[in-house]
């Protein structure tokens, strides 16, 4: 069995070889319209279809990473755990059990302090999506036939 290809004529079809270009060409001016929609609307489908295949191989790809990095999290968790509890261990040999654990506890503390102040001043910084902005505030210009505004 075949897939057709879109844009492909069936066996005994010739495919319309006339361009508005053609001298020969006679189309009204609502035919001219109708084929230019018509190629716009193919050419936008294509474009969809692809973005679509693009995102499905991408996502994909980065579902496995994050999938893996989800890992290394939890072991990396269990190494800070357990070198927690080694450092309590052989600090508490030394001044005693609660004490040691109150020294890791606060220890962690201040880890999770600075992390907090270096993250939320990361996420100030965050300028959202300056270049698509940038791009989609030229569209409308260019839909109508301006393009020399957005330079």
């Amino acid at each position: 069995m075949s897939a057709r290809v879109e844009g492909a004529h069936p066996a005994g079809e010739a495919p319309d070889t006339r361009h508005a270009t053609d001298p020969k060409d006679h189309r009204s001016l609502g035919e001219l319209l109708g084929a230019v929609t018509s190629d716009m609307s193919t050419l936008v489908r294509q474009e969809i279809a692809l973005a679509k295949a693009e995102a499905k191989e991408s996502a994909a790809h980065a579902g496995k990473g994050a999938g893996m990095l989800g890992g290394a999290g939890v072991a990396g968790h269990f190494v800070l755990l357990f070198l927690s509890i080694a450092l309590w261990w052989g600090l508490g040999n030394a001044t005693g059990y609660g004490w040691s654990a109150l020294v890791v506890a606060a220890l962690w503390a201040v880890v999770a302090a600075v992390l907090a102040v270096v993250g939320r001043s990361q996420l100030r910084k965050t300028k959202g999506l300056p270049q698509t902005q940038q791009s989609l505030q030229k569209i409308p210009n260019a839909v109508k036939g301006h393009e020399e505004a957005n330079r």
